[in-house]
């Protein structure tokens, strides 16, 4: 069963030796990336390749519309260790443009649990509902939904206990907010990084 995921993975192993005979011997050591990236689940979103890092060199957290729900214990969890243990430098929070989550969070269709989920995200549409509804494509409106979700995660990471703790102890963190287009592989920089408590997204 999946017989072709498992010969993919050799394939994948033998590539990786090829090109670099200690690859492994080095991932088992502990890992020290510098970079946590909270991003969307969407599978046309990997996000080790998109910005050209090995497995090792980024801490990964996923979930349905790259939320940063500061009552979410498996994020929270994620984000702790993050900062307290591996020390990592950048927190990356990346959107994507066309992401389900956001188009399913504002489209009055009923879903189950994920409603729940996304509800921050309708938070989000109620607070620049003005803005939104003045854009007239409806791609263009879930675009700038997009944007304004990954700059209100920014916010709640940056207010997070730990990252506050981070700061206060002298640790270097920068929290960045990001979108990442399908269409042309290219993420854009939303300008709203947060590099200390003094510092607004």
């Amino acid at each position: 069963m999946l017989k072709h995921l498992k010969d993919n993975n050799r394939n994948w192993a033998a590539q990786k030796i090829a090109a670099d005979a200690g690859f492994f011997e080095r991932l088992v050591g502990q890992q020290a990336p510098e970079y946590f990236w909270i991003g969307c689940s969407d599978s046309r979103v990997p996000a080790n390749e998109i910005v050209g890092l090995d497995p090792g060199e980024m801490f990964v957290h996923r979930n349905v519309a790259n939320l940063a729900p500061p009552q979410d214990a498996n994020y929270l969890s994620v984000l702790q260790f993050a900062v307290d243990v591996l020390k990592v430098k950048h927190i990356l929070v990346v959107g994507h443009y066309g992401c389900g989550g956001i188009a399913a969070a504002v489209d009055g269709k009923r879903r189950g649990l994920v409603d729940h989920w996304l509800h921050p995200i309708r938070e989000v549409y109620q607070a620049y509902r003005a803005e939104l509804d003045a854009i007239a494509d409806q791609r263009a409106r879930l675009d700038r939904l997009c944007e304004l979700n990954v700059m209100n995660q920014v916010k709640n990471v940056a207010a997070d206990v730990f990252v506050q703790d981070a700061w206060a102890r002298g640790q270097e963190l920068a929290v960045h907010g990001w979108v990442y287009s399908i269409a042309n592989g290219l993420v854009t920089d939303l300008d709203v990084t947060v590099m200390g408590p003094d510092s607004g997204a």
